[in-house]
Order: structure tokens, then C-alpha cells, then sequence
């Protein structure tokens, strides 16, 4: 029983991290702009399906596949803030939510028409290797997985906490409307584009 505690204890900790960095970026976009984002975790399916699509289609080894994902889903993030969030921002806050579930259901319709719900199985980019800690199994793909989820929330961490775009975040956070009266917005050149779509 404890040995089975234990294996998937391992497998929770490398499926918990990927939900962690979903929840990171529901906890960053709620905490600037106090809007609750339901599309967050359509755009990680669409980056998914476009590292999908890289690899198969494309023949793409993994890191492009990896930065055209990236590159893609953060495009399609930018297309639906301008479209949909930014005409709306000073809206009521009911009109903002609704709005968010229409974008997610949008997307995920829209996925739907366009690849069929067919359940898709991403391919094996990296050989992967099997170890044996006593009675426990862990593969390689559950060490990469949490490897860069560690990764991730450290830069992520630096960033929010030692950089210029962090501390304009957290002002904003604060304040909103002091952060924009200080400026914020009007050094989009010092700033990165990501701060001023929300400011």
C-alpha cells in the first residue's frame, strides 16, 4: 500500500506541475486586471495542437515545435485582448466574465470544427528512458515535465520580484489607476507590450 502511495504521489507531483503553470497564469491575470481569463486554458490548447501539428506535419524537431507553440499561442493571446477584452475593459465586471466565457467557448468550438474532438496523442519527441528507484518508476518525460515546471516558476519569480516589468505589474496590481496616472503606459519603450496591453 505505501509503495503504491508513493508511485503515485510521483505521478501526481509531474501531472500537478503542468496544472500548476495553468493556475499560475489564471493567478497573474486575476491579480493585474482582476479579470477572471477562461480562455487561459484554450490557449494552451491551441499551443498544444500547433506543437502538435509542428512536429507531425511540419517534421519539426522538438524545441522549434516547442517555440512555435509558444510564439503561436502567445499571438493568439495578444489577437483576443485587442478583439475582445481591451473594448470592454472599463465595462461592468458581469460583462467582462461573460465575455471570457463566450472567447473560451469560441475556441473551443472553433478546435472542434477545425480538427474534429478526436483525442490526438502528441508524439514521442524524445526517447524516453525508465528508472527504477527501488520499487518506484520514473520515466524521463515525468522528470522533463517537472524539471521545466521548476524552471519556469523560478523565472517567473525573478521576474515578477527583481525586474522594471515586474514592478510595474505589481503596481498595477495595487493600482491601476495611480499606475497609469505615473506613466506606466507612456514608456511602452522601457516597458515590455505585454504590461502596456495591460495598462
Amino acid at each position: 500500500m505505501f509503495q503504491q502511495f508513493c508511485q503515485q504521489l510521483i505521478n501526481g507531483i509531474s501531472l500537478g506541475s503542468i496544472y500548476a503553470l495553468i493556475a499560475l497564469g489564471y493567478t497573474i491575470i486575476y491579480g493585474i486586471i482582476k479579470l477572471i481569463n477562461f480562455a487561459h486554458d484554450d490557449i494552451y490548447m491551441l499551443g498544444a495542437y500547433i506543437g502538435f501539428f509542428a512536429t507531425t506535419f511540419l517534421g519539426l524537431p522538438f524545441i522549434p515545435a516547442i517555440i512555435l507553440a509558444m510564439l503561436g499561442a502567445a499571438i493568439a493571446g495578444i489577437i483576443i485582448e485587442r478583439i475582445a477584452y481591451r473594448p470592454i475593459r472599463v465595462a461592468p465586471r458581469i460583462a467582462i466574465l461573460i465575455t471570457a466565457i463566450g472567447v473560451s467557448l469560441f475556441l473551443e468550438y472553433a478546435m472542434i470544427l477545425l480538427v474534429t474532438p478526436q483525442p490526438r496523442t502528441f508524439p514521442a519527441v524524445f526517447a524516453a528512458t525508465v528508472y527504477h528507484i527501488g520499487p518506484l518508476v520514473v520515466n524521463s518525460q515525468q522528470v522533463v515535465i517537472l524539471a521545466s515546471a521548476l524552471i519556469l516558476m523560478a523565472v517567473l519569480t525573478y521576474i515578477v520580484n527583481q525586474t522594471k516589468d515586474g514592478k510595474a505589474m505589481r503596481a498595477v496590481s495595487f493600482d491601476a489607476d495611480a499606475a497609469r496616472y505615473q506613466g506606466l503606459c507612456s514608456c511602452c519603450f522601457r516597458l515590455s507590450p505585454v504590461l502596456c496591453w495591460v495598462v
